[in-house]
């Protein structure tokens, strides 16, 4: 069963942007005003391919999100929550291992 959080539009809890932080902002951006910190390492990097983002892999293999902005799309929080049951169910699996 999905999480869903239906009326998440225009809630505080969505929405996080630290201006301040020394990293601001992680990725390039041509509205910084609506840049999401709220997901600032992204929950959906452990879903590898099937996380939904623009993303590669470098030679030795690790997965580069840097092209990536999903996780900081103030419109993308229910992408986000809604993708949650499946990062819980490969955390499930490999507790089971």
């Amino acid at each position: 069963m999905a999480m869903c959080f239906p009326d998440w539009q225009d809630k505080h809890y969505a929405f996080f942007c630290n201006s301040e932080c020394e990293c601001f902002p992680c990725h390039e951006t041509s509205d910084p005003e609506n840049f999401n910190c709220l997901f600032c390492y992204c929950p959906l990097y452990a879903l590898g391919e099937h996380c939904g983002g623009n993303f590669s892999y470098t030679e030795k293999g690790i997965k580069n999100c840097s092209k990536c902005g999903i996780p900081h799309k103030r419109d993308n929080y229910g992408y986000i929550i809604d993708k949650f049951q499946q990062v819980a169910d490969i955390a499930r699996r490999d507790s089971e291992k």
